[in-house]
């Protein structure tokens, strides 16, 4: 096994020889650039060694877990000696700061006078027959409780949350605002820069307060007794295919209390004639 010395004069020749980058060079011979970057004060090439190998194994441990790992091994340097080079290495651990929401205003729930008024947007999640997770978006307009989208897949990232949104834009449908929690994919970026640029405004429940998504949370419960409780899935395309079943059903035939026992789509086209 190379010393880091040796190493270094590697990096050396290939950034010479090939015209590459520091970062590049230390990649490919896979040393990290603060052992490249460190002038040994004594004869600590040993050390630096052990050391970054094990907080290369071990990034979560600190100054004394990794002292007390290299005493494990059998070597006797002390911890002076070894904080010494763990500082010159700059190997403090990078904590991750916990990001902190906004505060959320209460904001209580209103039926909207007309469709795209707003919508309610959230996930629910549940398992195939080989025990693998997935994920179901539910999109849902607040005006007659129709099911505008239920995309099902083991993974469904903000990119695809707004890929979805843009579909139903192409087919003519975008709300004025959309009501959803705090989950990730709707805190994003990548949702809050097409809201702003197709101007709808993202209204945000209060952390642990689902019931001010009480439509949308109403429809998870519908979904999770008739549709997932019901059926063992074998794949993910069998859960696909009774989705996209159960999504036409509860749209085109299934009553609606809150309608009047008539489903959304039939809402729909009875309030319409009731305006012509």
């Amino acid at each position: 096994m190379v010393k880091p010395s040796g190493l270094r004069e590697i990096v050396n020749f290939i950034r010479h020889t090939y015209n590459l980058s520091e970062r590049k060079s230390c990649l490919a011979i896979g040393i990290s650039r603060r052992s490249y970057r460190y002038k040994s004060k004594k004869n600590d090439e040993e050390l630096i060694f052990v050391l970054t190998q094990i907080s290369e194994e071990h990034p979560g441990y600190g100054f004394w877990k990794l002292y007390h790992k290299i005493r494990n091994l059998g070597y006797g340097w002390n911890h002076k000696r070894v904080h010494r080079v763990y500082v010159a290495l700059k190997m403090s651990i990078r904590r991750r700061i916990r990001k902190r929401l906004p505060s959320r205003i209460k904001e209580n729930i209103q039926i909207p006078l007309r469709s795209d008024e707003c919508w309610s947007m959230d996930f629910m999640s549940d398992s195939l027959y080989d025990g693998r997770r997935f994920r179901i978006l539910n999109i849902a307009d607040d005006y007659n409780r129709e099911l505008l989208s239920m995309e099902v897949d083991t993974s469904i990232t903000s990119a695809r949350v707004v890929r979805v949104l843009d579909q139903l834009k192409q087919q003519g449908r975008k709300p004025q605002r959309i009501r959803v929690d705090n989950g990730p994919e709707f805190i994003s970026k990548t949702l809050q820069l097409w809201a702003q640029e197709n101007k709808v405004h993202i209204q945000y429940i209060q952390p642990g307060k689902p019931t001010q998504n009480s439509l949308i949370e109403r429809l998870n419960k519908s979904c999770r007794d008739e549709l997932l409780n019901m059926y063992v899935f074998k794949n993910l395309q069998d859960a696909e295919e009774k989705a996209n079943q159960w999504w036409i059903e509860y749209n085109y035939n299934r009553p609606h209390e809150a309608l009047g026992n008539i489903s959304p789509k039939e809402y729909k086209y009875k309030m319409k004639q009731s305006i012509i």
